[in-house]
């Protein structure tokens, strides 16, 4: 299992798959894929600032039916607990995107080299 961070969401959404890594693609294809349900709420934010086209609902349920995308239904209190703990961000997005993969110990497929750089679970190349 792999978790994916938004802009992996949205590339794969977008048919955007050049933008992945080779690493990326092949965890992608090797794993089962989940997101924090902190991804769907950046993604409505995206979309409501008309950063990209769609809403969340319609682009998690086109990448649940065609690649069984799932979302992470771990208890929020022990996610918004462990996002406590980081503190390199000031981002509530990436700071509970961060702490979800690692209130599992899963790694997070993710191009952001800020939390690449602070996340030993962050994946890319």
């Amino acid at each position: 299992m792999i978790y994916l961070d938004t802009h992996v969401v949205l590339w794969l959404c977008e048919g955007l798959v050049d933008r992945l890594s080779k690493t990326a693609r092949k965890s992608i294809e090797e794993n089962d894929l989940l997101i924090s349900p902190m991804v769907r709420l950046e993604l409505q934010y995206l979309f409501e600032i008309k950063r990209c086209t769609r809403a969340a609902h319609l682009i998690l349920g086109e990448l649940q039916s065609e690649i069984a995308l799932t979302v992470c239904d771990l208890p929020f209190d022990e996610v918004v607990r462990k996002a406590t703990e980081i503190t390199w961000t000031r981002d509530p997005f990436d700071r509970l995107i961060v702490a979800s993969a690692s209130c599992k110990g899963l790694r997070l497929l993710t191009k952001d080299a800020g939390i690449r750089r602070h996340t030993k679970l962050a994946l890319w190349n």
